[in-house]
């Protein structure tokens, strides 16, 4: 097995400049870093974690809590941040909440009594006193996509609104006249956006009332039930906009059973660009977030303040973009 000593010896330089790579500190040539790390892929070295944490009080791994693992969006986002993680030296430890406030709070109290280097947040459950705890201990943080209203906390999230609106004019320009949407559950910030962008488009149409919004969780089975009771209520909805695309694939099966046909008698519009969605028939024209961007900004932020102590708030809102599919295609 090799040993640093080795690393050194094949790249030329000191002990001390392999270990000074090894834990990015201090200034080194571009060169020598290069010829360090190629040093270390040669040789397979693992640099002794356990020595490397107690020399500096550090553990190299970063806790990442999510809500659901069912959900395809969290883990291309989980990959996104572990890559980031690998790369710099980091192990990820995986979170799943299950959306249920007592898991996540047991996840934080566990994770506050060991030693991990940041946590990366993703959850509509959190609270201000769970954030003020972390903030307390100095652990640093950074939330995505489900975040409070108002907060101090590096955040990342897209533009939820614009891309409601995105989606409810596009029902409107393809034809569609009681357009219907089926928004996350109320305590969820970016769900809220989303409607708000669709309410921005209808809430003027002589039509439109707030019957015609119905509430599910993040969920094929929800989606499909809340669906089933949208066309009871309003048999007469040619457009759904819903607020993510596992909801919309539940929509679909709904729509399905309903008789209606995608997309000339019923038009369909989900939310995150999820690749379930291209592989349903048909497949579902959707509003798509950078998933694996947004996983890679989150650790480099995080990575910001722990290597570099940079505890500056930064909030970040990235772009949306619109995905047409057979869904919409009338």
């Amino acid at each position: 097995m090799a040993t640093i000593r080795d690393v050194a010896k094949k790249a030329g330089v000191s002990i001390a400049t392999v270990s000074r790579v090894i834990n990015n500190k201090g200034t080194i040539r571009k060169e020598t870093k290069e010829t360090v790390q190629q040093a270390i892929k040669d040789l397979a070295y693992t640099p002794n974690m356990v020595a490397r944490g107690l020399s500096n009080r550090r553990s190299y791994a970063v806790a990442l809590i999510v809500p659901t693992i069912t959900n395809p969006f969290f883990p291309e986002m989980a990959r996104a941040v572990e890559d980031i993680a690998r790369e710099n030296g980091y192990n990820v430890l995986l979170c799943n909440t299950d959306d249920r406030r007592d898991r996540l709070i047991d996840y934080i109290d566990s994770l506050s009594s060991q030693y991990v280097d940041g946590i990366i947040i993703n959850s509509h459950n959190i609270m201000r006193e769970d954030l003020q705890k972390l903030k307390s201990l100095g652990i640093p943080l950074v939330m995505m996509d489900r975040v409070l209203q108002d907060h101090d906390f590096t955040s990342i999230t897209v533009k939820n609104r614009e891309g409601g609106r995105m989606a409810t004019e596009h029902l409107v320009e393809v034809g569609c006249k009681r357009i219907a949407h089926i928004s996350g559950l109320e305590d969820t910030l970016n769900a809220t956006h989303r409607m708000w962008g669709y309410r921005d488009v209808v809430s003027n149409m002589p039509w439109f009332d707030p019957s015609w919004i119905g509430m599910a969780e993040f969920s094929v089975q929800s989606g499909y039930q809340v669906a089933k009771e949208l066309f009871s209520r309003h048999p007469e909805i040619d457009g759904i906009f819903c607020s993510n695309d596992l909801i919309a694939i539940g929509a679909l099966k709904a729509a399905y059973e309903w008789g209606k046909k995608i997309p000339n008698e019923l038009a369909i519009v989900g939310f995150d660009g999820i690749d379930m969605s291209r592989l349903t028939v048909p497949s579902i024209t959707t509003i798509q977030q950078p998933i694996y961007h947004m996983g890679q900004l989150a650790m480099k932020e995080l990575l910001k303040q722990i290597e570099e102590r940079n505890n500056e708030p930064k909030k970040f809102e990235l772009n949306v973009d619109f995905v047409l599919r057979e869904s919409t295609m009338r």
